[in-house]
């Protein structure tokens, strides 16, 4: 019985230890995707700024001509642009998001999905989805964020919907990760804004037709990069406790292993012992 009980342990180590590969492997590529990732967060933040402080500037001339980007609509019905992640084994990584989203969206909101778990989340779920999902957040390029930034735009001034709200989580640390949410259409003004308004050669509704969609599609990307940032540094964060719980469980296992051997070794003596006591 004991024997058996050793080979039982056995199996279970070679079992805990193949894993241990697998999540050691899978934290290795994590390391390298966050790395890569976090030098593209540092490259847009820049512009995803800028680009705020632009609009912050353009904001009081807006609100003086009833901007239709600016100007709140009789439309109650929110987007909710959520980004989450394109695989799992990141710990609370996409479920964060989602508890986050639940919170905010309430019925006849429309969701647009973005990231593999996102679409298979909200396609079961008894929400209006935006016309397109996007499947694969690494897939995307500032190409393809732009082209989504005009569509929602277009969208918003359509009346599809009277607010553009975009959910994802966003780079604190290799070990910090924080869900968070921003508006981004009607415009607001975010940080510190200008009281004066502007003067300006062309019409600041004009100038806002051409700015707005890449304003959008500039944010969108940010987020995607900053997103993709937090993935790796959850599944990094994941992968590198279960190789310390692993680590834990061989060790209890080799003890447990070396103490049913240990009690096989004992009692194997005291059956010499007493075969040699009857003889």
């Amino acid at each position: 019985m004991a024997g058996a009980g050793m080979n039982n342990i056995k199996a279970r180590m070679k079992s805990v230890k193949s894993t241990m590969q697998i999540t050691g492997a899978m934290e290795l590529v994590a390391t390298s995707k966050l790395r890569r990732a976090k030098e593209k967060v540092e490259r847009t933040r820049p512009f995803y700024e800028t680009l705020g402080e632009a609009i912050n500037e353009v904001i009081p001339a807006l609100e003086m001509t009833d901007s239709v980007y600016t100007a709140r609509r009789e439309n109650d019905k929110t987007l909710f642009v959520v980004i989450a992640g394109d695989r799992g084994l990141a710990g609370g990584y996409n479920a964060n998001i989602f508890r986050l989203t639940a919170r905010l969206i309430k019925d006849g909101d429309i969701v647009l999905p973005v990231g593999k778990k996102a679409c298979e989340h909200y396609k079961n779920k008894d929400y209006t989805l935006y016309g397109t999902e996007v499947s694969y957040v690494g897939d995307l390029g500032v190409g393809d964020a732009l082209a989504i930034g005009e569509s929602i735009t277009k969208g918003f001034v359509g009346g599809e919907y009277g607010r553009v709200v975009i959910v994802y989580t966003r780079f604190v640390s290799m070990m910090t990760q924080s869900p968070v949410y921003e508006q981004l259409l009607p415009l607001e003004c975010t940080g510190s804004c200008s009281t004066a308004v502007p003067e300006y050669d062309i019409d600041p509704e004009q100038m806002l037709e051409a700015i707005v969609p890449k304003y959008v599609g500039g944010v969108f990307y940010s987020a995607i990069c900053e997103a993709s940032a937090s993935e790796s540094g959850a599944r990094r964060s994941a992968m590198n406790a279960a190789n310390k719980n692993a680590k834990e469980m061989i060790d209890d296992l080799m003890l447990r292993y070396n103490r049913a051997r240990q009690a096989i070794i004992t009692q194997e003596i005291t059956e010499i012992v007493s075969g040699a006591e009857a003889l």
